[in-house]
């Protein structure tokens, strides 16, 4: 009698089995073991260092209200998809952008017209940014966007901002700035007044991504302080590898100290302007000469505070950027100190101090490969000075053949 009761019971869980295989069996595969979509695999196409807004001639200070800013950008790499990123790092209370619009920019502050398209958030038209955050726009989709397109960015701010989070740059471009909402204009007119700074805009990123990024970090000379839109070192290297190279060089930057002026310090933003943008694989370090030379001029409000270094102060600072890097699966390359034998910055004692972290950047085999720029721009018959051919005129940029050649000097097998 037990056993035809277990035997019943278990001809009776066969069945309820078996009716389950027949229903399971009708439904799809694709039913069954449904997974969200991935998300798009963004790259950056373009960045700058952010930095604090100062008392130059530029607009940081006052910032915007009821103001529109269009700011023209040359991208590194083209994509389907386009996003912006919005920063308000420094700012001390939250920043209302009323509206974003991005286009393919023509002629000044004009764009190509039907190119314009909106930018959203989370999809409304405006975003509210806390102080110290940043928020990227949705995907806008930009058709023939490719390495060395322009592409223009409109932000609206129908309230006032207060101070600016910014990048103050020398001759590498201009904004431009109109009287209240020209989001979607596409001439130039309303666009009456210019400035030599990209305000609140942190980057842009693209969809799909491309090849590994090389970033390129630094002081002025990276910046480009003395050259034209696309002429910098690292965009020739872009042109020379055909991948992206990121700039992420802040005018008048130190290593190791902070510059009313000149934005924090490098080991400080490090991580911000290298390590943290989307496909960064390589980073190539030229910074220190403003470390060493500010102590040699009077003090300024910009060059404030400006103790002397010593060369075992700005070894050990790269040795800190060298293990965030390798922390991260990122390669560094380090570069020479470049001449600048007749600058305001110049002293005898500088230039041993540079000699002696040249000689370390060289030998020591601390970095993952070295690119020697100061041998390359060097006078032949004066080491401690730019070749005439490479000096912008100051002794202490070089000029666009200069540029060049510090693009040719690095050993692409090192990227």
């Amino acid at each position: 009698m037990r056993f035809l009761r277990t035997l019943c019971a278990l001809t009776g869980v066969l069945a309820a089995l078996v009716t389950v295989a027949a229903h399971t069996s009708l439904v799809p595969a694709t039913a069954r073991q449904t997974t969200p979509a991935a998300p798009p695999a963004w790259s950056t196409a373009w960045m700058t260092a952010l930095q604090q807004s100062n008392a130059n001639q530029n607009w940081s200070k006052q910032g915007f209200a009821n103001q529109s800013v269009r700011q023209v950008i040359r991208l590194s790499s083209g994509g389907s998809d386009v996003r912006i990123r919005i920063s308000n790092q420094y700012g001390v209370r939250p920043l209302e952008l009323t509206g974003a619009t991005v286009a393919k920019a023509g002629k000044g502050a004009a764009v190509v017209p039907g190119s314009v398209q909106p930018v959203r958030f989370g999809g409304t038209d405006s975003v509210s940014i806390p102080a110290g955050g940043q928020v990227a726009g949705d995907a806008v989709t930009l058709p023939g966007l490719t390495s060395g397109s322009q592409l223009a960015i409109t932000l609206y701010f129908a309230r006032a901002t207060g101070p600016a989070t910014f990048h103050e740059f020398g001759a590498t471009g201009a904004s431009y700035r109109a009287a209240g909402d020209q989001l979607t204009a596409t001439g130039g007119a309303a666009y009456r007044e210019t400035s030599g700074g990209w305000y609140f805009l942190a980057g842009v990123d693209v969809t799909p991504s491309g090849a590994g990024l090389v970033v390129a970090f630094g002081d002025s000379i990276t910046n480009g302080y003395t050259t034209a839109p696309g002429t910098r070192y690292p965009d020739l290297l872009a042109a020379r590898i055909g991948s992206p190279v990121l700039n992420a060089g802040l005018g008048g930057n130190r290593l190791l100290a902070d510059s009313a002026c000149y934005g924090e310090n490098g080991l400080a933003r490090f991580q911000r302007d290298v390590l943290d943008e989307p496909g960064t694989t390589t980073a190539l370090v030229l910074i220190g000469v403003n470390d060493l030379g500010y102590p040699a001029i009077p003090p300024t409000t910009c060059t404030t505070p400006n103790p002397p270094i010593t060369p075992a102060q700005l070894i050990s600072g790269y040795r800190a950027l060298i293990r965030d890097a390798h922390a991260r699966g990122i390669r560094i390359v380090g570069v020479t100190l470049t001449p600048f034998r007749g600058a305001s910055v110049y002293t005898a004692h500088s230039a041993e101090l540079r000699t002696a972290v040249n000689t370390w950047i060289t030998t020591s085999g601390e970095f993952d490969a070295v690119a020697d720029f100061a041998s390359a721009l060097a006078d032949p018959a004066d080491p401690a000075r730019l070749a005439p051919k490479y000096d912008s005129g100051d002794h202490l940029h070089p000029n666009e053949a200069g540029y060049r050649v510090m693009a040719d000097a690095v050993d692409l097998k090192t990227l």
